[in-house]
């Protein structure tokens, strides 16, 4: 009985420390991962800043997304033209309001909705 009540003090004394042991483990465990996680991060944006820096990939985004000619290019804008009678057999207008709005209207009307000016939220069809 005297070596059972040994062993029970032992188990009882050692089980704070295995149990520190093994949520350190754990919790370094969980900090590798983070940490490689964060390595795929910072390789990943290296990879972005070096493409960035080249100039080639600089004039394929600003034709992208500024739509940017270069002197001695041609640039076509193709868009649905639509049929002029259809505006008639519509008799709610809807497709005077779901006419693309130039970004700077868009951004006016937003900026008067957010100051409460309820005659500037909406810009209305595009004057030609």
């Amino acid at each position: 009985m005297l070596l059972g009540a040994l062993v029970l003090l032992l188990a009882l004394t050692l089980a704070g420390p295995l149990r520190q042991y093994v949520a350190g483990r754990q919790e370094l465990a969980e900090l590798a991962a983070e940490q490689q996680a964060l390595d795929q991060r910072a390789a990943d944006l290296q990879a972005q800043l070096d493409r960035q820096a080249d100039p080639a990939y600089i004039a394929q985004q600003a034709r992208e997304r500024l739509t940017m000619v270069l002197p001695g290019d041609r640039l076509v804008v193709v868009g649905d033209a639509g049929d002029p009678g259809d505006t008639a057999q519509d008799p709610a207008g809807s497709t005077a309001r779901n006419a693309p709005v130039p970004w700077y209207e868009g951004l006016l009307g937003s900026v008067a909705a957010a100051d409460g000016d309820p005659s500037e939220t909406d810009p209305g069809p595009p004057a030609d």
